[in-house]
């Protein structure tokens, strides 16, 4: 995907408009107007968030998924006791007591709705969901055994309380979705990204908390807000599908070989059973659904037994009429909609589909609603970041 092109926008009208958006923004404020995006802090963006959820690393994998369904979450960090395990990316993430300072437990690692889907579509032969017993044995095994089955579990980040919203975007643009922040962090002149950490409690920050403080202060980014995808190069134009016959188990296998947490379903061009078994270009095809690792939140274990053997679209289908689904944090939102944009959709327009929809990625589609591409968070907390950059007082 090609670096954000703020500065190199194919409108010099847009240009223009950015820049005189952001003088106003910074005239506005001077005056006393609104929040300081600049000003912000880590911590502000966890002020509101909820307890942290998390599973021992004895809890069977069933167990866990079960933990993600009832608490509304797609991931979850893993304790041990400590002086047993090296935490992931050789991290050393520690809880300790209030009062003794004594270490209580030890982070090693997160676990995610894409490790979940890595294990159940792994190499060992699966016989579409027939083999029931054979999904019981891959449930039951404990969670340590399954971290890092896909890379961002490689790595357990911390960000310092202290750390700015410039250097949360950075970390946040490259891929990373979450990370860790300390409640009683004592370094008040350090920031940034951690792999060492110790603290009594933590609180989880991820992109969609980015997003949505991002949208809360919209009046500080009129400047790039109000351009087009095309224009501010937010569009990635790779994009991998999987056809309207693929079975809910080869795509599973598909995002799990190219680590993919969610893809389209097209319409492929025939009916080949081979190609209904691995990844295609979807650019130019027409969209007709989503297949999602946070799709499994719509089922229970026994569920997911028997809607193995069907069709990655008719599964969306069945979680669409699942009574776990509609208690889920989106109720706006089914895996049977399709969440999309168009090229010359403004910025402004996707960031508020994100937050409505509570969704992590959107497909960009001509009127006609053929693929062209794809906007991910990641994308979209770059071209902001890069903007922000390029005009420092816009915000």
């Amino acid at each position: 995907m090609e670096e954000p092109k703020v500065e190199e926008s194919t409108s010099a009208t847009a240009t223009a408009t950015a820049a005189a958006a952001a003088a106003a923004a910074a005239t506005t404020r001077s005056l006393g107007g609104g929040p300081i995006l600049s000003d912000m802090k880590v911590r502000d963006l966890i002020a509101n968030n909820k307890r942290l959820v998390e599973v021992p690393h004895t809890a069977s994998l069933a167990y866990t998924m079960n933990a993600l369904v009832a608490n509304r979450v797609i991931a979850v960090p893993v304790t041990a006791s400590p002086g047993n395990w090296i935490g992931a990316g050789g991290s050393m993430i520690v809880e300790t007591d209030k009062q003794s300072g004594m270490v209580r437990k030890h982070y090693i690692g997160m676990v995610t709705m894409l490790d979940i889907l890595a294990h159940i579509g792994g190499d060992d032969q699966m016989d579409g969901g027939d083999n029931v017993s054979d999904l019981d044995k891959k449930m039951s095994v404990p969670i340590s055994s399954i971290i890092g089955r896909c890379l961002e579990g490689l790595s357990l980040w911390t960000f310092n309380p202290n750390t700015s919203i410039l250097d949360c975007m950075e970390v946040f643009s490259k891929g990373i979705h979450r990370a860790l922040v300390p409640l009683d962090h004592q370094m008040e002149n350090i920031s940034g990204v951690e792999l060492v950490e110790s603290a009594v409690g933590y609180r989880m920050l991820t992109q969609m908390d980015l997003m949505k403080c991002l949208k809360a202060n919209a009046s500080d980014l009129q400047g790039i807000l109000w351009q087009s995808l095309e224009e501010i190069g937010a569009i990635g134009e790779t994009v991998y599908a999987i056809s309207h016959s693929t079975k809910v188990i080869d795509a599973i296998r598909c995002m799990r070989a190219a680590l993919l947490n969610a893809v389209p379903i097209v319409v492929a061009s025939n009916s080949d059973e081979e190609e209904s078994k691995q990844l295609i270009n979807g650019k130019g095809k027409k969209l007709i659904g989503t297949f999602s690792a946070t799709d499994l939140r719509g089922c229970h274990l026994a569920t997911l037994q028997t809607w193995l053997p069907l069709s990655a679209l008719e599964f969306t289908e069945q979680v669409g009429n699942s009574p776990l689904f509609a208690n889920l944090n989106a109720p706006n939102v089914s895996p049977r909609e399709l969440v999309t944009c168009h090229p010359d959709s403004s910025l402004a327009e996707v960031i508020d589909k994100v937050v409505a929809k509570h969704v992590h990625r959107i497909w960009v589609v001509t009127q006609h609603g053929n693929l062209v591409g794809l906007v991910s968070l990641s994308d979209i907390i770059r071209v902001m970041r890069a903007y922000l950059l390029l005009y420092p007082h816009a915000a």
